[in-house]
């Protein structure tokens, strides 16, 4: 071909793009671009938020923040109705490992932040959710990795540790709206830390 590809590599790029949205396949047609907005996949969400060090196009993250904030306050909602004693278990497990994690072990943070938004999610009793948040693993780790490089080691951080104790706290006691709230209150703690350290495009 006059660019230099195969047709095996070729067609690979355009079944990745077809995965994401980005084109559609009529066999015997061909290939066409698609509109992402109506035709995009959770594959290209990854994509366009995987990188660490990038540059975020600010209506993509604000986007991402908001569906964020109206998903898990709902899984935080429904965590304080179905919670079993199983999931306490492992929610106070976590706290616990938190209070001996070291602000220099940013990977052991990230993973332990994304636990405690998972094990909420699984707690809900809403498979749908859980799988979502799993889905979202990559983007959550790094935003969580930029928001603990900047503020593992301080006040930001600690005010974190007190949010997830008492959202907790509300699950086990099961207090939907207190948790709900919580939930909410912590999000829009994390996003306006964020929106001071991201590199926006």
């Amino acid at each position: 071909m006059s660019l230099g590809v195969s047709r095996p590599v070729l067609h690979q790029a355009v079944v990745a793009l077809d995965a994401k949205g980005l084109v559609r396949i009529e066999p015997r047609h061909g290939v066409f671009v698609c509109d992402f907005k109506r035709d995009g996949s959770m594959a290209l969400l990854m994509t366009l938020m995987q990188h660490e060090d990038g540059v975020y196009q600010p209506q993509l993250l604000t986007s991402l923040i908001q569906a964020r904030l109206h998903i898990e306050t709902e899984t935080a909602r429904l965590a304080a109705l179905n919670r079993t004693e199983a999931d306490l278990i492992e929610f106070q497990s976590l706290l616990k490992e938190r209070q001996n994690l070291f602000p220099s072990n940013i990977p052991a943070l990230v993973e332990y932040d994304f636990n405690i938004h998972q094990l909420i999610a699984a707690s809900s009793g809403n498979l749908m959710y859980a799988l979502i948040l799993n889905s979202l693993k990559q983007v959550h780790s790094n935003l969580a990795g930029a928001f603990y490089r900047a503020f593992a080691d301080g006040e930001v951080a600690q005010e974190l540790i007190v949010f997830h104790q008492t959202l907790y706290q509300a699950i086990a006691q099961q207090n939907p709206e207190q948790a709900s709230h919580i939930m909410a209150t912590m999000l829009k703690h994390g996003e306006t830390h964020l929106l001071e350290i991201l590199p926006l495009s």
